[in-house]
């Protein structure tokens, strides 16, 4: 029996951690950083490079360099945004929609869950070394505002990889565990979580081993990189009204723009003015270019004035889901890379009106929860209960294309709910059963997780037929649907995975390619 670790698959940077002695410990890796960058890189002999090697030559490979995948997992191209798809290396539409990744160097291209699967093994390897015997399971975190799809396309990374996916975990819920552990009394604590690529925030009540979540809101296409993407136009505006050059369309200068911005984005948290220098940025027919500039903080603040509204929405709504006040939140802890910046805890602080707890690092309290809950799962960790929540309302269409809410958001889960539906014409012998997901009135405006069609229903007026709709949630977070036809008994069911853009036979191949 190997190991299970827990691991905090990040957009920017991913932490593996393990149960040590009743506390978490976070495994260095062999690079003796105790944070792995996301990247995965192929060189010029095709080689695989994984983590800080494959970001320190992404400017001179930025085809064959894939960072920020995390944003496409689950996701259908269709879906993206024209910011999402501005990157250095190339993604384009596949034959279902889905979204796939080029690399030129080996001629083929990747979905986001084989990349992020090669980020999974490479932790999991650390882990194995450190520990001297094989890790074979894994609690992966997700961001809590994930919906089904991107829950299921982060189990298939952890299974592409070799791993056992025991559990997929709120990171929220995994940052409030490692900083309620040795809490005696009880507290209701918030959790910000502004990582690389995503934003949540969650409310626990947290006491005598009980984590109980209360509500959750997030927005999985907001994080530290929008905020870099800020400094990047800045710049590139810039240099194009002195010099007549768009930076944006080559990729050098795109990634170079990128590490830069990133750098000054990170300086600013200590310092109010930076400095960012890039020479030979790019050549016109006047000779090289260089690009010299200093960026205020204030200037930086002035820059992501609409970021920080799309902070405070999710912020506002997971306290009145909650039914609190700010006053009644005893705790506020920040996790994640982004919540370092001044503005974001002046943001919290002025809404909340208490001071952040400092005392977790951002970056690794998330790992840390992740290899509690594995401590849970293998007994390793006693006497703790967790009561986790689904982010977001599941429902079916009906008559008029109105979605009916069955299991509305904030449910506790695992959670199973049924409701009666009927046929809406005469003589009506086959029900469509179209399952969604989403907090909008009209179905339309929801994200379609699947249909199956339930037949044999033997004809009678409309309205008399019974057809029970059954939803069941397990602790993963994870949907199955079933539609029973109450005269004859007969039943049909989905598990989710159509949501997922990889098939169980696609999976499968690409679990094989791994381990060749």
């Amino acid at each position: 029996m190997g190991k299970v670790v827990g691991i905090d698959l990040g957009t920017t940077n991913s932490v593996v951690s393990v149960m040590e002695g009743g506390k978490p410990i976070v495994i260095a890796n062999a690079e003796s950083m105790r944070t792995t960058p996301s990247v995965v890189a192929f060189s010029k002999d095709g080689e695989r490079l994984v983590g800080q090697m494959a970001r320190r030559q992404a400017v001179l490979n930025p085809q064959n360099t894939f960072a920020g995948v995390k944003r496409y997992m689950g996701r259908k191209y269709g879906e993206l945004s024209a910011d999402s798809k501005r990157v250095p290396y190339t993604i384009r539409r596949g034959d279902n929609n889905e979204v796939r990744i080029q690399c030129p160097r080996l001629e083929k291209e990747f979905a986001p869950e084989e990349i992020s699967s090669m980020i999974l093994r490479k932790l999991a390897e650390e882990a194995s070394r450190y520990l001297g015997q094989p890790v074979t399971g894994a609690v992966i975190t997700v961001p809590a505002y994930f919906n089904d799809a991107q829950r299921q396309a982060t189990r298939n990374a952890g299974r592409i990889a070799g791993l056992e996916v025991k559990r997929i975990l709120n990171e929220p819920t995994a940052a409030a565990l490692a900083y309620g552990l040795d809490q005696q009394y009880s507290q209701t604590v918030l959790v910000f979580d502004l990582g690389g690529g995503t934003f949540d925030v969650s409310i626990l009540d947290v006491g005598d081993g009980v984590f109980e979540v209360r509500s959750t809101a997030g927005d999985t296409q907001l994080g530290g990189t929008n905020f870099d993407k800020k400094i990047v136009d800045w710049l590139a505006d810039d240099f194009l009204a002195a010099e007549g050059v768009d930076l944006r369309r080559d990729r050098q200068s795109l990634q170079r723009l990128t590490e830069a911005a990133e750098k000054a984005k990170i300086e600013l948290s200590g310092v109010n003015v930076t400095e960012i220098n890039l020479p030979f940025i790019t050549a016109t027919a006047d000779g090289p270019k260089h690009l010299e500039t200093t960026l205020s903080r204030s200037q930086f603040e002035g820059l992501c004035g609409d970021l920080m509204s799309r902070l405070r929405g999710p912020l506002k709504q997971a306290l009145t889901d909650a039914g609190l006040t700010p006053d009644q939140i005893d705790e506020v802890v920040l996790v994640g890379g982004g919540s370092r910046m001044p503005m974001v805890h002046d943001m919290v602080r002025s809404l909340i009106r208490r001071p952040p707890n400092q005392n977790v690092n951002p970056d690794e309290v998330v790992a840390g929860g992740a290899a509690i809950q594995a401590g849970i799962l293998t007994q390793e960790v006693q006497d703790i209960l967790l009561l986790d929540v689904t982010p977001l309302s599941l429902g079916l269409e009906t008559i008029g294309g109105v979605m009916k809410k069955v299991i509305p958001r904030n449910t506790t889960i695992p959670v199973r709910r049924s409701d009666i539906f009927s046929t809406s014409e005469n003589n009506q012998t086959m029900v469509e059963v179209h399952v969604l997901q989403g907090e909008r009135e009209m179905a339309a405006d929801n994200k379609a997780l699947g249909r199956f069609k339930l037949m044999g229903i033997p004809p009678a007026p409309r309205g008399v037929p019974q057809v029970q709709v059954a939803f069941d949630i397990d602790a993963n977070g994870i949907l199955q649907v079933s539609a029973m036809d109450r005269t004859t008994g007969r039943e049909q069911s989905l598990t989710i995975q159509g949501s997922a853009t990889l098939s169980e036979e696609k999976v499968q191949q690409m679990i094989k390619d791994a381990e060749e």
